[in-house]
C-alpha cells in the first residue's frame, strides 16, 4: 500500500546499525517516515517523496574515504531542514565546505557528556545542568565546520558535538540520540520535528481509514486468503481485511498439530464465531508430525515444516473461488532488510517460517495491509480495530510451532508434556501480573532424561528449561531476572502437576550469544 496522504520524513540509511530506531522515535511522535538507503536516494526521488524534512543516519565508513557515502547534492537547495546524525553531520560538514579527520585524537565511543555553547532551539529541554549524557560511537570528527555554521555543543573528543546553519534549516549531532543510552535523545526528535513544521498527523485512526481505502482499490471485487497463524501480525493483518471487503476474505488456520494447549481452538473461535470470519481450520497435525518422525536436526525440522506448510497452504487456497490476492502480515522491518544498506545477503542463523515463495507458486498478487507499520504499531491498530488486548498482546510465537522448543527428536509424548508444562509456567507468569513486562517465554523439554526421586519412589523423567526475556524488537534479549521465590514456586508446580518432568531449569543466556528460542 503507497503512503501518499501523510506528512513524511525521509531518513537516509548510511548503514547505522540503529538506524531503525531514529525511525521508531519519530513514529512515537506520530510523525511518518520511511528509511532507504543512499544509494537509492536520487535527484528523482527526492522530487517524488517530497518529505518535509530529512535526517542523515549514522554509518560504519569514513567521509575521508574516496568514494564513501554522501547525501543528494539537490538535498541542500530543496529548502527543509536537515538533520545529520554522526556520519551524517560529517557528509553535511564535507559537503558544504567543512572538514573531517581521521586520527589519533579523534575517535569516541560509549557514554560521553555534551557542555553549552550557545541557545539553540534543537536543543531546548536540554541542559538542565551543566551537561548533557550522549551516546557516541565514531573513529573521526569534524575539524572545521562548514560555513554558515555555528557549534552549539562540545564534548572531550567531538569540539564540533553540535553544530547548525539555523538560517538554513540545517542541523548536525555527532552523538547518537536515538539510542536510550542518550536519555534525553527524544526530546531533540520532538523540537526537530518541531522546526520542521509537523502536526502529528500519524496515528492509528488515521491509518486505519486510509488501509481500508487502500484495500478496497487495490483489491477490488477479487477474493484474498490469509494464512492465519493466530499470531499477532497475521490476526491483525485479517481483522484489517475483514473490515475492508468483508467475505471476500478466507483465512486458513493450518494446524501442524506443534501448537499450544487449546491453541487451535482460542484462534479458530475468536475469528469464526466472535468475529464473522470465514475460517479454514485446516488440521494436518498427522501429516506433520509423521513427517518429522525420526528427525532430530533443527534446521531440517524448520525444513519440512516450511515445505509442508506452504503444500497444506496450496492444497486448500486451491478450493477457494476467485482467490486473486495473498494476503501476508509483512511488516516494515521486513521491507527495511529486504532494501538494506548493503544489499548483501547476511549469515542464515535460522530459516524463517512464512509463506514465501507462494505468490509465484500460485500466481497471485500480493496485498500487505502492514508493510507500513513496525510491531508496537501493529498491536496498536489491533486495539483500534477491537481485538481483545490479551490476544494482541500475546508473546510472539514461532511458525514452527513447539517443533523448536522440542531439541532432538519430536514426539507426540514429549509434545503433550511440553504444552502442560508450558501452560503452567504461563499460568505462574500471569498469577504474579509479570506478563507484560516480559517480551516471550515458554518452555523447552530436553533431549534428555535425570533421576529423580517422587515420594519413596525413583523416577527417571524429563529435564525441562524455562526460558523469559525482555526485548524491544528481538533482535536484542536479556534473561526476565525472576525471583528465586517465584522460580521455586513454578519448578514445584511443573513437577507435581506434570506427569514426565522430575527437573526444572532457568535459562539465563542473552541474545547474542544465544538466540531466544532453543532451535
Amino acid at each position: 500500500m503507497e503512503q501518499n496522504t501523510h506528512e513524511r520524513l525521509l531518513i537516509i540509511d548510511f548503514g547505522s546499525q540503529v538506524t531503525q530506531l531514529i525511525a521508531r522515535r519519530l513514529r512515537e511522535l506520530n510523525v511518518y517516515c520511511e528509511i532507504h538507503p543512499y544509494q537509492n536516494v536520487t535527484d528523482g526521488f527526492l522530487a517524488d517523496f517530497a518529505p518535509r524534512a530529512v535526517i542523515l543516519s549514522g554509518g560504519p565508513d569514513s567521509v575521508t574515504r574516496e568514494g564513501s557515502p554522501r547525501a543528494p547534492e539537490t538535498l541542500w537547495d530543496m529548502g527543509v531542514p536537515v538533520l545529520g546524525i554522526c556520519y551524517g553531520q560529517q557528509t553535511m560538514m564535507t559537503q558544504l565546505g567543512g572538514k573531517v579527520v581521521s586520527g589519533e585524537g579523534t575517535a569516541e565511543f560509549g557514554r560521553a557528556y555534551v557542555t553549552p555553547k550557545g541557545k539553540l532551539s534543537l536543543l531546548e529541554g536540554w541542559f538542565a545542568t551543566d551537561r548533557e549524557q550522549v551516546w557516541m560511537s565514531h573513529g573521526d570528527h569534524v575539524s572545521e565546520i562548514a560555513p554558515g555554521f555555528e557549534v552549539y555543543g562540545t564534548s572531550p573528543n567531538a569540539p564540533f558535538a553540535v553544530t547548525a546553519d539555523v538560517a538554513r534549516n540545517f542541523y548536525a549531532v555527532q552523538f547518537h540520540p536515538e539510542v536510550h543510552h542518550t536519555p534525553n535523545g527524544l526530546k531533540l526528535y520532538e523540537n526537530f520535528v518541531r522546526i520542521a513544521g509537523f502536526s502529528g498527523d500519524w496515528t492509528m485512526g488515521a491509518y486505519r481509514e486510509q488501509a481500508i481505502a487502500a484495500i478496497k482499490e487495490q483489491v477490488g471485487d477479487a477474493h484474498v486468503i490469509c494464512a492465519l497463524s493466530g499470531g499477532v501480525d497475521s490476526s491483525v493483518a485479517a481483522a484489517l481485511l475483514h473490515e475492508a471487503i468483508g467475505d471476500q476474505l478466507t483465512c486458513v488456520f493450518v494446524d501442524h498439530g506443534l501448537l499450544r494447549l487449546n491453541e487451535a481452538e482460542e484462534v479458530v473461535g475468536m475469528f469464526r464465531d466472535h468475529m464473522n470470519l470465514k475460517v479454514i481450520h485446516a488440521d494436518e497435525s498427522e501429516l506433520f508430525l509423521g513427517e518429522l518422525e525420526g528427525v532430530s536436526d533443527p534446521e531440517t525440522k524448520r525444513k519440512i515444516i516450511g515445505r509442508l506448510f506452504i503444500d497444506v497452504f496450496q492444497k486448500y487456497a486451491n478450493g477457494i473461488e476467485g482467490a486473486e490476492y495473498l494476503a501476508q502480515g509483512t511488516l516494515y522491518p521486513d521491507v527495511i532488510e529486504s532494501v538494506s544498506f548493503s544489499g548483501g545477503p547476511s549469515v542464515t542463523i535460522k530459516s524463517h517460517h512464512n509463506v514465501g515463495g507462494l505468490p509465484e507458486k500460485m500466481g497471485l498478487k500480493l496485498v500487505e495491509p502492514l508493510r507500513e507499520l513496525f510491531k508496537d504499531e501493529v498491536r496498536a491498530l489491533g486495539v483500534e480495530l477491537g481485538l481483545p488486548k490479551s490476544f494482541i498482546g500475546r508473546h510472539p510465537f514461532p511458525g514452527p510451532g513447539l517443533a523448536i522448543r522440542c531439541p532432538g527428536e519430536i514426539t507426540r509424548e514429549k509434545l503433550e508434556i511440553l504444552r502442560k508444562a508450558d501452560a503452567v509456567y504461563i499460568d505462574q507468569i500471569r498469577r504474579h501480573g509479570l506478563y507484560d513486562d516480559i517480551w516471550q517465554a515458554f518452555v523447552a523439554i530436553l533431549p534428555v532424561r535425570t533421576v529423580g526421586v517422587m515420594g519413596d519412589g525413583r523416577t527417571y523423567d524429563y529435564a525441562c528449561a524455562l526460558r523469559a526475556v525482555t526485548s524491544v524488537d528481538g533482535m536484542t534479549a536479556d534473561y526476565y531476572p525472576f525471583t528465586h521465590e517465584f522460580l521455586g514456586e513454578t519448578a514445584t508446580r511443573i513437577i507435581n502437576e506434570v506427569q514426565g518432568i522430575n527437573r526444572v531449569t532457568y535459562d539465563i543466556t542473552s541474545k547474542p550469544p544465544g538466540t531466544i528460542e532453543w532451535e
